[in-house]
């Protein structure tokens, strides 16, 4: 795509929503309007969304929400960066710290002290993590914090996962290895080639579109046991104040890795468009139920296909009418290893730290402090209570003891992209809780809602969690219970290393070789001769530089961490 169409598109969503919040452009709203821009994959809401109004008459203040069209991620804050043209809210991943850097974002400092609901989401020593070179926070990440106790039910990161009707049709098998897995796919599928529908099934798919190509790159550090660190493995064996630096991307586990899907990929197992297609097509792709397995984090994918997974479709055959959550199309997590028998840390238990991006005001925003009121409003439990459980009495009910709870058709209503569009409003990248609610009772998300979380599952899903007892998504990943290590996550600094030392530029120059190389050698005709050439490219780009870095990283997180 050109540069020029790219800045176009990048540019277009952010004036769309500028135009309808300005003043003249249409009719004039009785609320404050401003506009959000979050550089991730979304669907827009109506302009009428029912709870966005409700939301409104309580705070004052309406956002249009826009998403990512047609671009990746830094090339739309780049585009944003280079026009001046800002929203007032924004979320820009990795280019949080581009807006920073160009003076284009609101610190959070005081409005911190200001409003104690937004004071509140961290304590005193998380919130000097976020500080800048300057000394100031310029933004919050929103997720994964719970409210005074940990009630995750889910498991929102990485895993391989395979659809519920595959582990049932062969007995709900014990599977721990890559091996394992990948034979059950194969046997799978060659007993059950098509869908109902008539179109084939797909054994395994793979997502290597920009930064989310970690679908297929960082399983190693996985497979041998190790937490989501990212961007490394931090080796523990001589003890934790003594932490080892190991790049994952030259380890034996990781050829044994890639050897395998090479193998698979020759096989036919592997989706023969899993190097070029978009994460739109990706998605579109998941949706339909076709793909048995895939490797990917919860949120990158699964929110977009429960509303394709609760329509009804009709059987080629006798016409019937079917669902793929009722067939058991809905996935389920595994927390492989290289070897069986191993302890895996896949799920990590407790609240990850993102420092590296998150929600931002602009220094484009013609009123901050109502911007920071707004945000701080929308953590009090009555809105929160809006923004992801509806309305009483008509998006939930409530039991002789206050506990909240759904019918049926509420919760197919809550699957309902067209419902989402025209009725709810999470502003689901804007300040939120998980845990326990502040009446005692209930809990912020329905999610956590152990009722409810057990009566949201499809009967297929039910019988999966019995069959291996499980409780939850959590459980079905079988990771160790373990406290996390000082560092933890070092994604959180990898993901907004400057490029002006030597570590900086290895790690972008890393990421150019892995993200050309990788797709190349699970598609090879001669494995062992282009993995060789592979790493003869890795290591021209110097990762010892950015390991260096990284090791004295983690070392000052550990010595921070006692003082």
């Amino acid at each position: 795509m050109k540069a020029k169409k790219l800045f176009s598109l990048a540019l277009a969503a952010v004036m769309v929503a500028s135009c309808v919040a300005a003043a003249g452009c249409g009719k004039k709203s009785k609320y404050t309007e401003f506009t959000m821009f979050a550089a991730m994959a979304g669907k827009e809401k109506d302009d009428n969304n029912e709870i966005m109004e409700l939301i409104a008459e309580k705070t004052g203040v309406k956002v249009k929400e826009t998403w990512l069209t047609g671009q990746d991620a830094g090339e739309a804050i780049g585009s944003i960066i280079a026009s001046g043209k800002l929203p007032d809210f924004i979320d820009g991943g990795d280019g949080c710290v581009q807006l920073y850097e160009n003076k284009m974002l609101v610190a959070w400092d005081d409005y911190l002290e200001k409003y104690p609901n937004l004071k509140e989401m961290y304590t005193e020593k998380e919130w000097d993590q976020f500080r800048m070179s300057d000394g100031k926070i310029y933004w919050a990440n929103v997720f994964g914090n719970h409210y005074k106790e940990d009630t995750t039910t889910g498991h929102n990161g990485e895993a391989f996962w395979i659809q519920a009707r595959v582990l049932e049709w062969d007995g709900y098998p014990d599977i721990q290895t890559l091996d394992q897995y990948f034979d059950l796919l194969e046997r799978y599928a060659a007993a059950n080639p098509t869908m109902p529908d008539g179109t084939p099934v797909i054994p395994y798919t793979c997502l290597c579109e920009d930064w989310k190509y970690y679908c297929l790159e960082n399983a190693p550090m996985f497979l041998d046991g190790y937490p989501n660190d990212g961007c490394v493995i931090v080796n523990v064996d001589a003890g934790v104040d003594n932490p080892k630096i190991v790049d994952y991307n030259t380890t034996e586990t990781a050829k044994t890795y890639f050897a395998k899907l090479n193998e698979e990929y020759n096989k036919g197992a592997i989706d023969p468009d899993f190097a070029t297609q978009t994460y739109d097509e990706y998605i579109a792709k998941l949706s339909t139920g076709r793909v048995l397995g895939l490797c990917d984090q919860y949120w990158d994918f699964a929110y977009s296909i429960m509303g394709p997974f609760a329509e009804e479709r009709n059987d080629a055959t006798d016409g019937k009418a079917y669902r793929l959550d009722k067939i058991g199309c809905d996935y389920v997590p595994l927390g492989l290893t290289i070897e069986a028998g191993m302890e895996q840390e896949w799920h990590s238990y407790g609240d990850e730290l993102n420092k590296a991006s998150g929600c931002a005001v602009t220094t484009s925003c013609k009123n901050p402090d109502l911007a920071f009121e707004f945000l701080s409003r929308l953590l009090d439990q009555d809105i929160h209570d809006l923004r992801f459980w509806g309305i009483k009495d008509v998006d939930y009910l409530v039991d002789s003891n206050g506990m909240y709870y759904r019918t049926e058709e509420m919760r197919e209503n809550w699957k309902s992209d067209s419902y989402n569009a025209k009725h709810c409003c999470q502003y689901s990248y804007m300040p939120q809780w998980r845990g326990r609610s502040k009446d005692g009772i209930n809990y912020m998300m329905p999610d956590e809602q152990p009722a409810e979380f057990l009566a949201t599952l499809s009967e297929p899903l039910k019988k999966c969690f019995e069959a291996y007892g499980a409780g939850n998504y959590a459980d079905m990943v079988g990771s160790r219970v373990c406290d996390q290590n000082p560092w933890y996550p070092m994604w959180s600094w990898s993901n907004s290393i400057s490029n002006e030392t030597a570590g900086g530029i290895a790690w972008q120059k890393m990421g150019e070789t892995k993200h050309y190389w990788l797709p190349k050698v699970v598609m090879s005709a001669d494995f062992e001769t282009d993995w060789a050439a592979y790493m003869d490219a890795y290591n021209a780009v110097h990762p010892e530089d950015f390991l260096a870095e990284a090791q004295a990283e983690c070392e000052k997180r550990l010595a921070d961490s006692k003082t």
